[in-house]
Parts: C-alpha cells; structure tokens; sequence
C-alpha cells in the first residue's frame, strides 16, 4: 500500500449518516465529471442541483466498495434506480445526500459524489487530487465542456483496470450497499416511472 494512503471520513449534510474510506489516495481511485442526463435527473429527483456544478455536472469519486464503510446511520439509507435496470443509487432519506451509486456487485465500483468528503472540513482535491476528465458532456447546461463530450477511451480503460483490480484482489467484499450471502441490495430500493425519469430529464442541460 502506498505510504500516502490515507483513511478519510464523508457524511450527509445533516451528519445523520456517517462513514469512512480506507486506501484513500489519487492511485487508488477514479475522479471524474459526469454529466450524463441521468446523473443530473437524479440530483433533481433528491431536490439537490445543489450538488451539480454550473453545467450540470456530478463530481465522482469512483472507489472500492471494499474500501467503503458506514460508521453511523444505516437506518437512514435509501435507494433508488431511474429505470428498471439502471445503476443503485443510495441516498441519505434525512436530508437527501447522495452516498453513493454502482451498477451491481458484479462490476465492483462505488461512485461517491466528492461533496460527501467535505465533512469535518476535508478538502477532496488534497485527499484525491481534482477530478482526472469529464465524460458524457454532450447533456451539459450551455456549451458542452471541452474535453468531455462521450465517454473517453483513456478514461474507459482506467476505470476498467480499476475495476479488474478490485475484484482480482478481493476488494469487492464487504460491500457497503449489497448482501454477499444474497447477492442483493442491503437497503430498500425503488424505482421512478418512466414518465417521472422522462420528466426528470427534461431538467438536464441537453433537454432544456
């Protein structure tokens, strides 16, 4: 383990929900910008645009889920998917932060807004470094950002060989959000219909 690696706390902006992440370090996960129109539907979905930056964008820090664990508030913790088979996203039900979003423990990634490390006056970009590219910039409110339209090939196969070590190194179990025994959601999940996620992404910069 690099001597840099750290351990970091995040938490939900009332503090109901609390957790920490060991391995935090700029080698030891992903950093991007996404503005695809589902990210920015479900920050509208949680009433928190707060969140996004001035072109709808979601800073994500993609980690381990093994690296990823809840201290305080479980009991708080809600999900949500915008279609039947999109990503979990995971979010504090007290004050609507989201915590956290993957597609399945399958592909052993969590994406945790950078907003949540802020807790106890933490920097994200001292812990991380700023995020590393910007995908999906097509849906961005105004002038798409440059550098960010699709999803770049770079960035594919970082986040790919992330993901490969992750699971070949055993750092997918525990996870945070899924039951190893069952291999399903730990929290009670949702789904929007389909004309609330049409509705919702009526909201995204591209749709405006």
């Amino acid at each position: 383990m690099p001597r840099n690696e750290t351990t970091v706390t995040f938490g939900c902006r009332c503090g109901e929900v609390r957790g920490m992440v060991v391995r935090a370090a700029p080698a030891s996960v992903n950093r991007v910008i996404c503005y695809c129109d589902d990210c920015q539907a479900f920050a509208h979905w949680l009433d928190r645009a707060d969140l996004l930056d001035d072109h709808g964008g979601s800073d994500i820090v993609q980690l381990a889920p093994a690296a990823m664990s809840f201290t305080k508030g479980e009991e708080k913790i809600g999900g949500v998917r915008l279609t039947s088979r999109g990503l979990h996203r995971y979010y504090a039900t007290c004050c609507n932060t989201p915590v956290g979003n993957m597609v399945s423990p399958t592909i052993p990634f969590v994406g945790v807004m950078a907003a949540v490390f802020r807790t106890d006056g933490q920097d994200p970009d001292a812990v991380f470094r700023p995020p590393i590219g910007a995908i999906k910039g097509e849906f961005a409110v105004g002038e798409t950002p440059p550098g960010s339209r699709g999803i770049s090939l770079w960035l594919m196969a970082r986040a790919i060989a992330k993901v490969l070590k992750w699971r070949l190194s055993g750092w997918t179990w525990p996870h945070p959000f899924f039951d190893r025994a069952s291999d399903k959601s730990r929290f009670v999940m949702t789904t929007v219909s389909p004309a609330e996620r049409e509705r919702l992404r009526l909201l995204s910069g591209s749709r405006r």
